[in-house]
């Protein structure tokens, strides 16, 4: 005799009760009929009406199998377990004989997700966002995840500031089971921040305060900023800066009462309004250090930010906290805590603040981990670590080490973690990754110089020679102005010590009158060595020795000086000349350093024997202040003069220093700043006046103030900046400060450097501000193909 049960569920139904609930409701009472008896044993399972969906994954989830009792019991988890895979809209359970039927109808897959009318947000950015919340092509189609859907989109156009949004969603019925979602969206203008009310504030005016926010009504540079574009994680932020404020000048008792945020009804301007309570002002009386302290008191004690009888400063208090912390954390107590413990007298309106520290165990590095380096060995990494294995753990040496890694210029990025050994209390590993980039360069092209003209150059170099560290290039380039062949070689580790070692020869031919200076010619080959000598983790000694021969043609257009100095000195020179040189670099990176400093003094001089005599000094120095994430303070001075001895009176007019253009002072023509060259009858024509040219100088003043920022809309693009900048300069044929004030330049304006692909970029648009009619000015400048 046949005996069947029949147990359905349907995700569409009359009652108004969840799923799981419909479903028990339909089978109670023929489940309660056909399995009063105790159930049956299934001897066998088949899965009817499936499309997509294979048996095997329904035979995953359901809680039964073959040889098993089908029991009461089995029946409602039977039913939740494949309702909960979403996979199905209609389930039913059939016995016929020995054999459990599953009855299923699957819901339709996604087949195509259409979204239209988004402007303000990319296409990519809302399908991936539409993902993680699983509607995408392919998924299965749930009723319920529209609802997410317009929920997701609405917190991605509140975010940028676009609360006039509508959305209109449709489903589309295809065939094969599946549908199609149109998504229309109509995006709304920004709803802009149209005032920001402070309330309850007495000693600082809202204008003050409202200066420390991020948040801001409409400005000049809101387009750029977008400060005017309301965002609920920004007024957090503000809040806390608002609080910090006051905080960090003695208003421990501060509040924020509360918050008010109003749309109009237009949904175009934002209303914000802060209550706060200030509360009294109140002064350290008393400074304390306690707990195990490890370093001398003393040492701790100069690090101490604030004193009796000062105003409290949380900022202050924090930093104290934090430069305690980093000390011990360089004797090896990496997870120290140093606790704040203020006693507050309301009474007298002060505060006794107490460091308490707790050291924590000292830690020690077991290994040293390099991840990453696929060609660049293992040895040219370590050699730049500061933190050994073994020895205690010294946040200010790991941190060092990354540092160094970082201005090798062999990685895009390098990363540091100090995670626990497990089943330790006192042992971490150190992990560097490294991300590595084409150290070699293999470039054959085309550039252009204002000022060069078109550049053929090719160069061929390896800063990463088989990833030994080594360093190999030869470089060819020709333009109007020079001709260039040159093959170096460098060790930076000659010795195990850091000693660096380094080889050269090259030959230069440069017409100089095509470089805006006087008319003649040089034909210059050369062949040196050098070495640099690390003196401590900052300072480094350097030492070159050069043999150069140099030839000097005059040209129809030269005039009294390069025509007397050949009658004189004669038109073709050997000179052996040493230099030294003493630099202390702390910048955080090679290249769009972000902070830290450089300075440097160098000092060169041609040795007896040579056929001229010279010597030249120079001191350069540049700082680079983080102002923030994004902005970037440069303050750059240099110095420069040279001279002659012995048989030599002045310093070679061809080894004069030049001044002008996109190296130091922008905004006037390349080499035109400081004297012109003179000429007097009979050695010159009538004719040739109108040809005259800057001869040079034998001193140098050059100063740079400039900001640098990213690039509005491309702020993670690291190979970009701009800046707006204001240089000074003034080149003389001596020290007399007459002549220095005579040809002093200053001019400010914007500009942009990119490091392409293909060849650096550097363009500039400058303003002269103290021009004279003789100067030769550029306001737009720039040179691409090589190095700025």
């Amino acid at each position: 005799m046949l005996q069947s049960i029949h147990l359905k569920f349907s995700s569409v139904g009359r009652v108004r009760k969840s799923p799981v609930f419909q479903v028990l409701l339909l089978g109670a009472f023929a489940v309660k009929a056909a399995l009063a008896a105790g159930g049956f044993v299934v001897e066998d399972i088949q899965v009817r009406g499936l499309q997509r969906i294979s048996a095997g994954t329904v035979y995953n989830y359901l809680p039964v199998n073959v040889g098993e009792t089908f029991s009461e019991e089995k029946q409602g988890a039977a039913i939740r377990a494949l309702f909960n895979t979403g996979f199905f809209k209609d389930i039913t359970l059939e016995r016929e004989g020995g054999t459990l039927i599953v009855n299923v109808v699957e819901r339709p897959s996604v087949a195509k997700v259409v979204i239209e009318g988004n402007k303000d947000i990319k296409k990519e950015d809302l399908t991936e966002a539409l993902k993680k919340i699983g509607l995408a092509e392919g998924k299965v189609y749930n009723k319920q995840i529209l609802d997410k859907v317009e929920q997701e989109l609405r917190r991605q156009y509140f975010s940028h500031g676009k609360y006039g949004l509508k959305i209109k969603t449709e489903v589309t019925e295809l065939t094969r089971n599946r549908v199609g979602i149109h998504i229309d969206i109509s995006e709304g203008k920004v709803a802009k921040i149209k005032q920001i009310n402070i309330v309850g504030n007495k000693a600082f005016s809202n204008d003050m305060l409202r200066k420390e926010f991020e948040l801001s009504t409409t400005n000049f540079l809101s387009f750029y900023s977008k400060d005017d574009q309301y965002s609920k994680q920004k007024l957090s932020a503000d809040l806390e800066k608002l609080r910090s404020y006051y905080l960090d000048r003695g208003y421990i008792n501060f509040s924020i009462e509360s918050t008010q945020v109003d749309i109009t009804a237009d949904k175009k301007e934002i209303y914000i309004t802060i209550n706060v309570k200030e509360g009294d002002v109140y002064t350290l009386e008393k400074v304390k250090l306690s707990g195990e302290l490890i370093v001398p008191p003393e040492e701790l004690i100069k690090l101490v930010k604030v004193g009796p009888g000062e105003i409290f400063s949380r900022k202050n208090a924090t930093e104290t906290s934090k430069a305690i912390s980093d000390r011990l954390g360089d004797e090896g107590y990496t997870f120290a805590n140093v606790n704040m413990v203020p006693e507050i007298n309301e009474a007298q309106k002060n505060v006794v603040m107490t460091f308490f520290v707790d050291p924590g165990k000292r830690v020690y590095v077991r290994r040293i981990n390099v991840k990453g380096n696929t060609k660049t060995r293992d040895e040219v990494i370590r050699r730049e670590m500061r933190q050994m294995e073994s020895s205690w753990a010294a946040s200010s040496k790991i941190e060092r080490s990354k540092t160094r890694l970082d201005r090798l210029g062999y990685f895009e990025e390098v990363g540091v973690e100090t995670p626990p050994v497990v089943g330790t209390a006192d042992q971490i590993d150190v992990n560097f990754t490294v991300k590595e980039k084409a150290s070699g360069n293999l470039q054959a092209g085309v550039g252009y110089s204002q000022v060069q003209g078109i550049i053929f150059n090719a160069n061929v170099s390896q800063d990463n020679i088989f990833g030994t560290g080594k360093r190999l290039d030869f470089a060819f380039n020709n333009s109007n102005i020079l001709t260039r062949y040159n093959l170096g070689y460098s060790d930076p580790y000659y010795t195990l010590d850091g000693v660096a070692l380094g080889y050269n020869v090259g030959y230069t031919s440069r017409n100089a009158y095509q470089a805006n200076i006087a008319s003649y010619n040089t034909d210059i080959a050369n062949a040196g060595m050098n070495f640099g000598i690390p003196l401590n983790e900052f300072d480094r000694l350097g030492f070159d020795i050069d043999l150069k021969h140099t030839g000097i043609s005059q040209t129809t257009l030269s005039t009294d000086t390069i025509i007397n100095f050949i009658q004189q000195q004669g038109s073709s020179f050997n000179t052996l000349s040493t230099s030294a040189g003493w630099t202390h670099d702390t910048l955080d990176r090679a290249v769009f350093s972000t902070k830290g400093g450089q300075q440097r003094i160098a000092a060169l001089v041609s040795v007896p024997g040579s056929d001229l005599k010279f010597y030249k000094l120079s001191y350069k120095h540049q700082h680079f202040f983080p102002l923030s994430n994004d902005f970037t303070f440069r303050l750059l001075g240099e110095v420069a003069h040279g001279g002659g001895y012995g048989g030599t009176k002045d310093l070679p007019f061809f080894e004069n220093y030049f001044a002008g253009g996109t190296g130091d002072v922008r905004g006037f023509m390349q080499n035109t700043l400081g004297p012109i060259d003179t000429c007097t009858p009979p050695a010159c024509t009538s004719s040739t006046y109108s040809y005259l040219r800057p001869i040079g100088g034998s001193t140098k003043f050059i100063g740079k103030a400039e900001l640098f920022f990213p690039v509005p809309f491309l702020s993670d693009v690291k190979s970009v900046r701009i800046g707006t900048f204001v240089d000074a300069g003034t080149l003389a044929p001596g020290l007399d400060t007459g002549d220095l004030r005579k040809f002093f330049r200053y001019s400010a304006g914007l500009s942009g450097e990119w490091m392409s692909p293909f060849g650096a970029l550097a363009v500039s648009v400058a303003q002269p501000l103290n021009s004279e009619s003789t100067d030769r000015t550029q306001a737009f400048q720039f040179t691409f193909g090589s190095g700025f």
